[in-house]
């Protein structure tokens, strides 16, 4: 199979879809892999690293999806990618339709077939290609609030973690699942007073077993949301529902009740946002304020940190590259349900019963 990846050009998007070891791997499986000049620079990948591992390197992207029976990438193709996408071409990548009419209506267009990471389900209902990113989400979510927090940059002026005779910040956090673990984990470890939310009982006593004492579990609703907007810092929104928009937890209403100078950072803004407010944003204009609150809603979080973030990624993709590559596509998800799980759009078919019911598109 003829493998393409191209260089992302998502605002300061950096990773890649595929190391310098993954083209080993593939090239070795008799699979030819087409690299676009530059791809890997951002993650700390030469044009030499993948020219040494068998991979032709290509001077347009254009070029690369003319070539490709099938792209591996890591953020969904943008609007000058759209006419790019062949017929019949397999597009394995983050795509998060559900945020995005224009998209899935151009991938419909396209008759391409669209598998997607953050909907691959493994045996046990997780998602393991989305986890990673989660991960890299949930922390830098702290790192970024605990910096909009700074009063140069129109936060309350907090210090997370306290100080001797002060107490320290007050961390909101909306969602039990990865992303709202690492988040509470990050902000426990700066010595913050965190609350999480969630509707999942077993995932509140997991928390709960896993979490200092200074982690704090409740059971999500309107009315303890209400409650605790009015004295928390800083309010992580993290709840994904796979495949589907996220809930509006926060409304623009709320938003007169908290503190002037409250940062909300939504990582699920990739699925639409857990705020009424959310508006996305990129890492060169990352916030924006709502009534006095500090949004940071930016899409591609972990596009800011790309070694880390595209060796977590493609450790886990790759396995699944190669299912794809050395099986066709078709066979690939007969074989492995897991697999089957990511198909989102297929040959200008929506089969993810999410996106049918969340943009009820009448041509489908």
């Amino acid at each position: 199979m003829k493998i393409g990846v191209p260089k992302e050009i998502k605002n300061f998007e950096s990773r890649v879809g595929i190391t310098p070891a993954g083209v080993f791997e593939l090239v070795n499986c008799g699979h030819q892999v087409f690299v676009q000049e530059g791809a890997g620079e951002g993650s700390g990948f030469s044009d030499d690293d993948y020219r040494d591992t068998g991979a032709f390197l290509l001077a347009t992207i254009e070029v690369v999806y003319a070539m490709a029976d099938m792209i591996v990438k890591v953020k969904e193709p943008v609007d000058y990618e759209y006419s790019l996408v062949k017929k019949n071409q397999v597009v394995f990548t983050y795509f998060h339709f559900a945020s995005s009419r224009e998209l899935t209506e151009a991938m419909i267009e396209s008759k391409a077939v669209c598998i997607a990471y953050e909907t691959v389900r493994d045996e046990d209902g997780l998602l393991p290609l989305l986890t990673p990113m989660s991960e890299v989400a949930g922390r830098m979510a702290i790192q970024q609030g605990a910096k909009y927090l700074e009063k140069p940059i129109k936060g309350r002026g907090v210090l997370l973690g306290g100080v001797p005779g002060v107490p320290p910040g007050k961390v909101l956090v909306l969602g039990a699942g990865v992303v709202g673990v690492q988040a509470a984990k990050m902000a426990a470890g700066l010595g913050a007073h965190v609350t999480i939310l969630d509707i999942n009982m077993k995932r509140l006593r997991y928390v709960n077993d896993i979490m200092p004492n200074h982690v704090v579990t409740e059971f999500s609703s309107v009315y303890n949301i209400k409650r605790h907007i009015k004295n928390h810092d800083l309010i992580i929104g993290a709840v994904l529902i796979p495949g589907a928009k996220a809930p509006n937890l926060i409304t623009r209403d709320m938003l007169k009740e908290m503190r002037p100078g409250t940062v909300m950072v939504d990582v699920a803004v990739d699925q639409g946002g857990c705020f009424e407010t959310t508006i996305p944003t990129t890492h060169d204009d990352p916030t924006y304020v709502v009534d006095d609150i500090v949004h940071y809603c930016v899409t591609n979080m972990p596009g800011a940190v790309p070694y880390t973030s595209t060796l977590a990624l493609t450790n886990v993709t790759l396995p699944y590259v190669l299912k794809l590559a050395n099986l066709g596509w078709e066979k690939a998800c007969e074989l492995n349900p897991d697999l089957a799980a990511g198909r989102s759009i297929v040959k200008g078919q929506v089969v993810a019963k999410e996106l049918l019911e969340v943009f009820e598109l009448p041509f489908i």
